[in-house]
């Protein structure tokens, strides 16, 4: 796939790479066994995307408003460290991951689908969405993902991400 000049030139500075996962990660639905538990399908193409961009020293964090276990074991098996789980305001975890690397709001992608995710695109330099977002969402996003969310979206990101640092040090 191919992504516009401009994109891959703000994408080139990304140091941070912020992502939600209901809607994301996955399509958005929960699937409620008859015993109360809760079973998460992802995406083994997502996965990969995350190893990645991890691999082209990209941290990766995530903000997700539901607790859940099955999401805290696939981010950490995936290798990321930075897992905040069961906040809605998402606000000021994002602000405290900027603070405590010290990087400014250009160094920092966001990916999100629900009005929670919001805040996160407020201190972010670049955003991301999936086409399944809801419109507020979209309409602030500086890429809306080809891919479906829980079908390749984290993905789309993660090759675009690493496509713009290989790019920059081609330069």
């Amino acid at each position: 796939m191919t992504f516009p000049s401009a994109l891959l030139e703000r994408a080139a500075q990304i140091k941070l790479f912020v992502s939600d996962i209901d809607g994301v990660w996955t399509d958005g639905r929960i699937t409620v066994h008859a015993d109360g538990t809760e079973s998460t399908t992802f995406s083994i193409l997502d996965g990969l995307g995350i190893v990645r961009l991890l691999r082209a020293e990209v941290e990766v964090a995530v903000i997700s408003g539901r607790k859940n276990p099955s999401v805290e074991h696939r981010a950490r098996r995936l290798g990321i460290e930075e897992i905040h789980l069961g906040s809605l305001d998402k606000a000021p975890l994002i602000r405290k991951l900027i603070a405590d690397r010290g990087l400014s709001p250009e160094q920092v992608a966001a990916i999100g689908d629900d009005l929670p995710d919001l805040a996160m695109f407020k201190e972010a330099g670049l955003c991301f969405a999936p086409p399944s977002a809801v419109n507020e969402v979209r309409s602030h996003a500086d890429w809306v993902t080809r891919a479906s969310a829980g079908q390749g979206a984290v993905r789309e990101v993660c090759d675009l991400l690493i496509a713009a640092h290989k790019s920059a040090r081609l330069s």
